[in-house]
């Protein structure tokens, strides 16, 4: 009828509602493809970093400090027992190597198993004498004596009453004739000289009980030779006592144009009679640290 509708007429034709279909399918597609190029314009945009500021001095020597505070506390914590605090600053670095942990653990357990020389308590006797840079003259030895009561931390020195050994014997010789008033002490205690800056110092320190050369070539040698360095380096004039082919390899790396180097066979019966009587090496020592504006050693302080 005109003017009447048909219940078709509620409802678009088919091919309208596909119409309608693709225009949102299309529209959603472009929607996507506008998002996706511009998500890939903004990752190809360089962005803009604004620069932090400089630190300040100030700032940076409160790093150097904290860095310095946190190293020394690692040392602390790795720094074997016994040993003298100027001496664990120095060589601080030395004891978080890997060498020195070995070296450390290898001691401890020859400590379990057999009769280590010096007691643990005396390996570093050498660094409670005096401070580091108070040091004026290096003796350098090899090897710990390795008999009951013998090694105490200071190459070539004995405790009381323990006899002299053959080597101390013939330094008082050399002593008595080098030194004017010297006298032999009746004892081989060295820590008099010791505590006038005289460092005497063996390359490797601890030893295993009447077996000679026994803990060589496990780190010590690395450890001394630090020391030995750390001496050259930081400080000036010092009088380097090298006697025999040993202490003398040993001292080969020590700075000649600020040290002074004296060199002459070891005093063991075998070669002292082949150049360390005679040699004076106490009274040259004296005459250079006076050169250098040093205090002389008293070498009858014992």
């Amino acid at each position: 009828m005109i003017g009447q509708k048909s219940i078709r007429n509620f409802f678009p034709p088919a091919d309208n509602k596909k119409r309608v279909a693709k225009e949102v399918k299309d529209d959603a597609e472009d929607a996507k493809e506008n998002v996706n190029k511009k998500m890939k314009t903004e990752n190809t945009e360089t962005v803009s970093v604004i620069p932090s500021p400089p630190l300040s001095p100030e700032q940076l020597d409160r790093i150097a400090r904290n860095k310095q505070a946190a190293q020394e506390r690692l040392a602390a914590h790795s720094a074997p027992e016994g040993m003298g605090e100027s001496w664990r600053r120095a060589l601080q670095k030395e004891f978080t190597k890997d060498y020195f942990k070995g070296l450390m653990s290898f001691v401890a357990d020859e400590r379990k198993k057999h009769t280590v020389y010096p007691p643990p308590d005396q390996v570093f006797t050498w660094t409670q004498m005096c401070d580091i840079k108070d040091v004026k003259v290096v003796v350098l030895g090899q090897d710990p004596y390795h008999g009951p009561g013998q090694a105490h931390g200071l190459c070539f020195s004995v405790q009381k009453p323990v006899r002299p050994p053959p080597s101390l014997e013939n330094m008082y010789k050399e002593l008595c004739t080098d030194i004017e008033g010297f006298q032999h002490p009746g004892h081989g205690d060295l820590t008099g000289w010791a505590k006038q800056g005289v460092l005497l110092l063996n390359a490797v320190l601890t030893v295993r009980a009447h077996q000679a050369n026994s803990h060589k070539d496990r780190g010590w040698e690395t450890f001394t030779d630090a020391v030995i360095q750390w001496l050259s380096t930081n400080l000036d004039g010092l009088v380097f006592m090298l006697w025999g082919a040993y202490a003398q390899k040993k001292g080969a790396a020590i700075n000649k144009k600020r040290h002074h180097v004296l060199q002459t066979v070891h005093p063991s019966p075998l070669s002292v009679h082949r150049g360390y009587f005679g040699s004076k090496h106490f009274s040259k020592t004296n005459e250079l640290l006076r050169k250098s504006g040093k205090t002389p050693i008293d070498w009858k302080a014992l």
